[in-house]
Formats: structure tokens, sequence, C-alpha cells
């Protein structure tokens, strides 16, 4: 009966932290529920067009990954000191920040641009790619890079919003990204035809642009959500530049990169081992390739929701360590870990069981959907462990602790994973399985070391890890 009791009192002590944990956490879900959608609506028209089509637009998605690491980075940093800033209640603090932020996205979005622009032509053949996709994967890639000074204005000014708990701002935005790409999808990629809906038959117009247009849609929809994301940014009572004026504060902009550095090293570190992992996977023909980048974009729905966990503990993490409230602290981290091994442990449970349906929807190639029902039950089995991985890297993140992750997230992309998948598949001369098995097990080892990282608690203030408590 008192144990009962004791758990009784102990939910009504977290129910209010817990709650604002998910009122933070359910906009970010939402936003990449509909980003992943549309993922999942690109990649399904394109599959259309054939496995060629497909092999073409997932080449350089870690090329991709690789860039958008930059921008997330910076977005991190600002998030961080933001946060803790709003916690101790220093407005100056957050509105300086913010400021830096601009530059940073400007600066950052032009080089970017350049960069991938001028290695697009080339970059098929350094992945590897076979000659039949690289004509398309050259487009894709050029083109969906044109726009990225509003690509970086849109990650990095959403990580602002959400240091300053706007969460729902950002999810506005970006479902009117979404539904631009998928109408714009609609009206590109396919040739003029008539269609039928309902027993109505009508002329559909369409540019027939294949890959190319894909790669259009997706350009303006990053147009769009850097022009709103922008002006919500500079509309917010409580980080915009208007109030303390645009300009360059070299201790905002050192707090923010002694975080973002870090961050953007890990991300270029593992962006670049997928970018090898993308090449190694290449070699094993266009149907595997196929089946990889399909069944990537396919298991990014199961982890939704970590994502948006990830963000409300990084805004909390640091609104705790500016309000210096160890007990809320220690707060957010369980409560942070508990609700993620629950999420993540029912959608792995989904993926598993509707791996086959899943594929389907991408592909009609058999041999692609065979592949990949495979690897995705692989995968599967690790979610919660990854779950865990991305929860408590928000937490760290949101305490500025981005050096020892850093370390961590380096190691296990280039010593587990990109080790053993050269090992697979030049020593053991095995397959597309085998490589996904060195991806598990490096999702593995990462969130144990994560786990390990939180659990001794050296990322908190010396003064917190004295205040902690043990209830």
């Amino acid at each position: 009966m008192n144990l009962r009791l004791r758990l009784r009192a102990k939910l009504r002590e977290y129910r209010p932290l817990t709650g604002a944990l998910l009122t933070l956490a359910w906009p970010v879900m939402l936003e990449n529920a509909m980003q992943t959608l549309v993922q999942y609506v690109d990649t399904a028209m394109v599959g259309a067009l054939g496995a060629q089509a497909s092999a073409a637009v997932g080449l350089t998605g870690s090329v991709t990954w690789l860039v958008n690491g930059i921008f997330f980075a910076a977005g991190i940093g600002a998030l961080a000191v933001i946060s803790r800033a709003l916690g101790a209640r220093d407005e100056k603090t957050a509105r300086e920040t913010a400021a830096q932020s601009v530059f940073v996205a400007a600066v950052a979005g032009v080089a970017m641009c350049a960069a991938t622009l001028l290695v697009s032509p080339v970059l098929p053949a350094w992945l590897n790619a076979e000659a039949e996709i690289r004509a398309d994967a050259t487009a894709y890639f050029a083109i969906i890079c044109m726009p990225m000074v509003f690509r970086a204005a849109s990650i990095i000014f959403g990580s602002v919003l959400r240091a300053a708990g706007d969460t729902r701002t950002p999810m506005l935005a970006n479902l009117a990204m979404n539904a631009l790409n998928v109408v714009m999808n609609f009206l590109l990629i396919y040739p003029t035809r008539e269609l039928n809906i309902l027993g109505l038959a009508f002329t559909m117009p369409g540019a027939g642009l294949g890959v190319s247009g894909a790669a259009i849609a997706t350009a303006l929809s990053y147009v769009l959500g850097g022009v709103l994301i922008t002006r919500a940014m500079w509309k917010n009572a409580a980080v915009s530049p208007r109030r303390g004026g645009l300009r360059l504060n070299a201790k905002a902009m050192q707090s923010c990169l002694r975080i973002a550095v870090p961050v953007a090293l890990a991300r270029l570190t593992t962006s670049a081992g997928h970018v090898v992992f993308a090449a190694l996977v290449a070699t094993l023909g266009t149907v595997s390739l196929a089946a990889h980048s399909i069944a990537l974009t396919a298991e990014e729905a199961f982890y939704i929701p970590v994502f948006g966990i990830n963000a409300a503990a990084a805004t909390l993490t640091g609104n705790a360590l500016g309000e210096k409230d160890a007990r809320k602290l220690d707060m957010v981290g369980r409560s942070t870990i508990v609700i993620t091994l629950l999420l993540m442990s029912f959608t792995g449970a989904l993926l598993f069981a509707f791996a086959p349906v899943v594929m389907r929807l991408f592909t009609p190639d058999a041999r692609v959907v065979a592949e990949g029902v495979t690897v995705l039950r692989l995968v599967a089995l690790s979610e919660p462990i990854f779950g865990i991985a991305i929860g408590v890297e928000g937490m760290l993140q949101g305490a500025g602790d981005t050096v020892v992750p850093f370390a961590i997230t380096t190691a296990t992309m280039w010593l587990v994973r990109i080790a053993g998948t050269v090992a697979v598949i030049y020593g053991l001369k095995l397959g597309l399985s085998a490589v996904w098995v060195c991806m598990v097990a490096e999702n593995t080892v990462r969130g144990a070391l994560y786990l390990w990282r939180y659990l001794r608690g050296r990322w908190k203030p010396a003064e917190m890890r004295a205040a902690t408590t043990t209830s």
C-alpha cells in the first residue's frame, strides 16, 4: 500500500514537467511527421519512375544530411544559449544571441551554396554511382542546393524559436513547405496525362521533368520555409533582433560557437561517414542502393517522436540550468528517458510488423522490396536504444555539453559502422543485410555510451552535481 501511494505521489510530482515536455514536443513531432510524409510522397512519386530514379535521388541524401548538419549545429548553439538565458530571465542575452544567428545563417548559407554547386558535377562519381544514374543525381543535387540561404534560415531560426518555447510556428511553416512540395511534385515530375478520379476524367497538366522536377519542387519549398521562419523570428517578442539591433557581438557569438563547433564537427565526421557508407552500399549495385535509400527514408517515420522529445528536452534542460534548479534538471532527464523508451519500443514494433507494407508504398520492384523488408526488420530491433541516444543528446546539447558527445558519435560511426561495413563487403563478400547489421551495431553502441555519459552526471555544472537529489 505504501509503495502504491509513493508511486502515485511521484506521478503527481512529475505530471507538470511531463506535460511541459510533451507540450513542447508535439509540434516538433507533427512537423517531423509532415516532413517525413513528404519524403514518403517524394520517394513514392520518383519510385514510380523506376529503380534508377530512386537511386539517383537517394544517392546524395547523405551529403544533403551533411550540409544540413552545419545549420543544425548553429541552431543548437543558439538554442542552448537562448534557452538558458530565458531561464535566467536574461532577455538581453537572448536577443543578442538571436542576432548572431542571422549573421551565421547568411554566411553559412552562401558558403555552403557555393561549395555544393561546385562539387555537384563530380559528386555521383565520387560516390561510386553507376553511370546510368549520374546525370540525374547531379541535376537533383545541384537544384536542391541553390536556395541554400533559405534552408539555413529555416533550420537555424527554427531552433531560435524553439529555444523561446515556440515550437508551433516552425511546425506551421513546415506544413506550408510540405504542402507546396507535394503540389509542385505532382505538377513537375510527370507529363501531361489523363486522370480518372472517382469516375471524373480530366486532363492533368504536367511538366514531365522527372527527377529534376522533384528537385525543383523541393527547392521552392526551401524558399518558402526560409521566408516564413525568418518573418516569425523577426516578430517574436522574446528573441527578435529588432529590439537590440542587428549587430555583431563577439561575446554572444563566442558563446554560440563554443557549443556549436563540436556539434558541427560531429555532424561533419558522421556525415562524412554517411557519405562513405552510401558509397560502399553503391558498390552492391543499383537494386541494393535503391533498397537502402528507400529503407532509410521509410525508417525515418518510426523515430519521428523522439526528435520531438529531443527538441523539448534541450529547451527544458537549458531553462533548468538558467534557473539553477538541480531537481528540475534531474526530472527532465528521467522523464525524457522513460518517454523515449516507451515511444521507441512502440514504433519499433510497428516498423517490424509493417515493413513489407511500408516498402511497397515506395516501389513496385519486388527485388527492392525484398531487400528493404529484411533491413527494416533488422533496424527495428535497435529503435529503443537508438531513441535513447537521440533523447539524451538533446539534454546534453541543451546543457552545452557537446565535446564528449562529439567524440562518442565520431568513434561509433567510424570504428563500428564504417570499419564493419568495409569488413563485410570486401572481406566477407556479404550484401546489404550485413551492412545494416553494422548500422544497428553502431546505433546500439552509441546509445549505450550516451546513456553512460548522462548517468555519470559530469555534464552538469559542479554546483548542480552537488545539489542533485536522490529522490
